[in-house]
């Protein structure tokens, strides 16, 4: 959004902003949910519906990953859709919001696009693929059959045979270890501890992403946030059409 459309905005003499612009004002400003529906209401539209789709980050959450300038942090929600990513994030796992759709899961990659297999340690593939399967099982019964959870599961079952196989043996409460091995392609193997901060009301976890100190690994992530803002990995969006909001999307071409 440019300067000139927001000043008009805040003098009331630009057009109605779309509501996809109204919710990326309202993120960028760091609002309650209050706040933002209250935004949604001042622009002429329906606020959005709060629930297990709601992918707006209250600013809690936000004031503590914006602190994070010095450690891979990112913000996914219970599907594992990245929300929120910093320079040092991408950097190690790829540009995961560049991703639309489910396509901004990495479950839906892991088993849609084997490029997305690459940056993790190979001994870990069968753990990782079974634990995102369970998370996929578990999140979906939560919400019952009509949730975004249950879509993205029914897409995956349609498109992957690994995924039928590992859904159907009914595997749960798979743990997440502490610790992940990446294998990346510019510094090489890293060993880091994954800490999540939950959000309980919207299901948002921060996950941070921290080496111990004085490892070969810890060097190597010293080494990735000098490069990481010089090499960014280009990442290709999937088949996937639909935006993270596919409700709100109404483009507003003066904005």
């Amino acid at each position: 959004m440019s300067t000139v459309y927001y000043a008009r905005l805040e003098r009331q003499r630009g057009s109605q902003p779309s509501v996809r612009m109204v919710a990326a004002i309202a993120q960028g400003l760091h609002l309650t949910l209050d706040e933002r529906d209250h935004l949604f209401v001042l622009t002429g539209h329906n606020p959005p519906a709060r629930g297990e789709a709601d992918d707006h980050i209250r600013p809690g959450l936000l004031h503590v990953f914006d602190r994070l300038s010095d450690t891979p942090a990112e913000i996914v929600n219970e599907i594992g859709m990245t929300l929120r990513q910093n320079v040092l994030g991408a950097a190690l796992t790829g540009d995961t919001t560049s991703y639309t759709g489910f396509a901004r899961s990495l479950a839906y990659r892991w088993f849609t696009d084997p490029e997305a297999r690459q940056r993790y340690r190979q001994d870990d593939h069968t753990y990782l693929a079974r634990l995102l399967v369970s998370r996929a099982r578990t999140v979906a019964a939560l919400r019952g059959s009509g949730s975004r959870a249950a879509r993205l599961a029914n897409l995956l079952f349609a498109r992957s045979p690994e995924f039928r196989k590992l859904w159907n043996s009914h595997e749960r409460s798979v743990q997440q270890n502490d610790i992940i091995y990446f294998a990346h392609p510019q510094v090489g193997a890293l060993e880091l501890c994954c800490q999540q901060l939950i959000d309980p009301r919207q299901n948002h976890s921060l996950l941070v992403y921290t080496a111990t100190p004085c490892s070969e690994s810890h060097d190597r992530l010293h080494l990735l946030s000098v490069i990481g803002t010089q090499v960014f990995p280009q990442s290709s969006p999937q088949d996937e059409s639909r935006y993270i909001f596919p409700e709100w999307d109404d483009p507003g071409t003066s904005e």
